[in-house]
């Protein structure tokens, strides 16, 4: 798949990481939209909206990363999801995992971790 016909949702109570992952969706060709927490991606999703990647904080306030996923998943939403968060505790990851997670990625993000993950899950070899 192109990465310049992607759609990204950027969940984060961080305005500044909003901005930065932004801006690195834009430059590699995705298309994206940002919201504060997980409450506010569920709203996105309820009103029609479909992205093909979501890239979800762990902490936030309202609605946090996993019960976000949760939710979105119980709702059959099937996009691919990336965890990006500051935490590197196995165990923090692996509940995140499990909350229904494609991907785990660790902040800060960067233009290389975030094109490797397009790739992984978009692009045909």
């Amino acid at each position: 798949m192109d990465s310049h016909k992607l759609t990204a949702l950027v969940v984060d109570d961080d305005r500044m990481v909003r901005i930065i992952h932004g801006k690195m969706l834009n430059s590699v060709g995705v298309k994206n939209q940002v919201v504060q927490n997980g409450k506010e991606a569920i709203n996105v999703h309820l009103s029609g909206q479909t992205f093909d990647l979501i890239l979800m904080d762990l902490d936030m306030p309202i609605m946090n990363g996993i019960e976000a996923i949760k939710e979105l998943r119980s709702m059959g939403i099937c996009s691919t999801i990336a965890g990006v968060s500051a935490r590197s505790m196995e165990s923090h990851i692996q509940e995140f995992m499990e909350a229904g997670l494609d991907e785990y990625l660790e902040k800060p993000l960067n233009i290389a971790k975030l094109t490797s993950f397009i790739h992984k899950f978009y692009v045909t070899n």
